[in-house]
């Protein structure tokens, strides 16, 4: 189901490193394509592995710089507060940034927001997907080198749609929406099969 990379930070218990059968992209990854398999530790330094992930659920990976941006804070929570809708979909939320884990969970904890953030302070994911702007990491911050995206990725490892255009306020209710009509095609096609069974 695609390449993977495994990033987990230091810790007790955990090793530094990562493992990947593939190089840094250049263009982002598009639809159709595989989504590159990963693990990240989140907020609470537990590990999410995006292969168990879809073995259960559709997932939603959306890519910012940084937690303290106004507009990623204001993405944060507007996922955050449509988390029920997502779960009875079937789906699970998980924010990518730069920001280290423990800066996840002060954030997590000031705005109440109920999403996996995930801590990718090397980059290493980013690059995977694509996101990674060289020249911006070189003219500006670190931070101006993460492109910003949005991904929806189905259960079978394909990613049905790419949301990379300036977010907005709507984004969320946006991504929602087709991950209902995803979640809805999956559960239609299984109760097909079963009346046919």
């Amino acid at each position: 189901m695609g390449n993977t990379v495994s990033v987990v930070a230091d810790g007790p218990g955990l090793q530094a490193g990562v493992e990947s059968t593939s190089p840094s992209r250049v263009s982002p990854i598009c639809e159709g394509e595989s989504a590159p398999q990963f693990c990240l530790l989140d907020a609470d330094m537990e590990l999410f592995d995006l292969h168990e992930v879809l073995n259960h659920h559709v997932a939603v990976l959306h890519f910012y710089p940084r937690d303290a941006m106004p507009s990623s804070t204001r993405l944060a929570i507007g996922f955050s507060d449509l988390d029920e809708g997502f779960t009875r979909c079937g789906a699970r939320v998980a924010v990518v940034s730069l920001d280290s884990c423990a800066t996840h969970a002060d954030f997590r904890d000031e705005h109440g927001v109920a999403l996996h953030l995930l801590s990718d302070e090397d980059g290493e994911v980013s690059r995977l997907f694509g996101l990674w702007d060289a020249d911006g990491a070189k003219n500006g911050s670190k931070s101006s080198a993460m492109r910003r995206a949005t991904y929806i990725i189905g259960r079978d490892g394909i990613v049905h749609r790419v949301f990379n255009e300036a977010p907005t306020r709507e984004l969320p209710a946006q991504v929602l929406e087709h991950v209902k009509q995803i979640s809805g095609s999956w559960n239609g096609n299984r109760q097909e099969h079963r009346r046919h069974a």
